[in-house]
């Protein structure tokens, strides 16, 4: 075999790989496939008016003619950015949301989204999405939002949790309502893209900067009429210990009083008993020292002067030891 011979084969060999290689594709698994050829998509042999979805596998194809295109089967994100909503109220709130959706009907979603445009189709989606979410929350106040849940629910919450099991209640929230009817309202809209919505769900609520001032100014005042309200019982309820405690007080000291002269009334008369039996066992020593102690208070400083006559009963003992006359 000369060298050109060899060049020949060579060549051959390459167009013959390279010929495979474009002949061979792989559709991965979570992926779908439309293969289109010369720029028509190639309908299914057993139904006409659907398109032939290639599903994972290895496949083949006619090169440098048929073309495929590959779409992602999974289950998708579409994150929406932060939007303002309105209440029933006429007030603003700040709603993030995100969308689950994923490709059901890949033919479909090829003809209705210019071709497998997935940006394209998110847009569609998010604008439906945000659409229904504006309707919902219309009919909804700032407290239902924001708390989740209903007046009546709440109020009848503890009556549905103490009764029988078969009469419960069942404990609904205002912002699942508001996704599952959003998945309901943008669900026969995604099948005429060929997309199943999975779930719709509210990340964040948040208030806007003005509204939240407001309540804060409106929750700071409440709060202050709380504090005024305890601290006014508070008083109250201090000068009623107050007054209870003067009042104790004063039936202590009476009481105290009371006992004291009681006890004084009863020392006074067993002196007056013990002077009484002194004064009986012995009547003249007794008046000699009492006369004795009257002459020392009488003459203590020395300088005391006394008008009396000198036969006066005062002076009977200076005379007589005995104080007779």
């Amino acid at each position: 075999m000369n060298k050109s011979m060899l060049n020949l084969v060579l060549i051959v060999l390459v167009l013959l790989g390279f010929g495979a290689f474009n002949t061979l594709y792989v559709v991965s698994e979570g992926n779908v496939g439309i293969v289109t050829r010369f720029g028509k998509v190639i309908r299914d042999a057993n139904d006409s008016e659907k398109l032939n979805v290639v599903r994972p596998g290895l496949h083949f194809k006619l090169p440098f003619v048929d073309k495929v295109k590959i779409m992602d089967a999974r289950i998708q994100t579409i994150n929406s950015s932060a939007d303002r909503f309105v209440t029933s109220e006429k007030k603003d709130v700040i709603i993030d949301s995100y969308v689950k959706w994923q490709i059901s009907d890949a033919g479909k979603f090829y003809l209705t989204t210019a071709g497998g445009n997935v940006m394209q189709a998110e847009e569609l989606l998010r604008r439906r999405i945000n659409n229904s979410l504006r309707s919902q929350i219309g009919r909804l106040t700032i407290h239902e939002i924001v708390s989740g849940q209903d007046d009546e629910v709440l109020e009848n919450r503890f009556d549905a949790v103490s009764g029988d099991e078969s009469e419960k209640t069942v404990l609904s929230s205002k912002r699942d309502e508001v996704m599952q009817n959003a998945l309901k309202d943008i669900g026969s809209s995604a099948k005429a893209l060929g997309v199943r919505i999975v779930d719709v769900r509210i990340k964040q609520i948040n208030l806007p900067p003005e509204v939240s001032n407001s309540i804060y100014q409106r929750m700071r005042a409440e709060r202050d009429a709380v504090a005024k309200l305890h601290r006014s019982q508070g008083r109250k309820d201090a000068e009623t210990i107050k007054a209870q405690a003067d009042r104790e007080v004063v039936v202590k000291i009476a009481e105290a009083e009371r006992a004291g002269r009681a006890t004084r009334g009863d020392g006074d008369a067993e002196a007056i008993k013990i002077y009484a039996e002194a004064y009986n066992r012995n009547p003249e020593l007794f008046e000699f020292l009492r006369t004795m102690d009257a002459y020392r208070n009488s003459m203590n400083s020395g300088k005391d002067v006394l008008v009396l006559k000198p036969d006066s009963e005062f002076f009977k003992f200076f005379d007589n030891a005995k104080g007779l006359k």
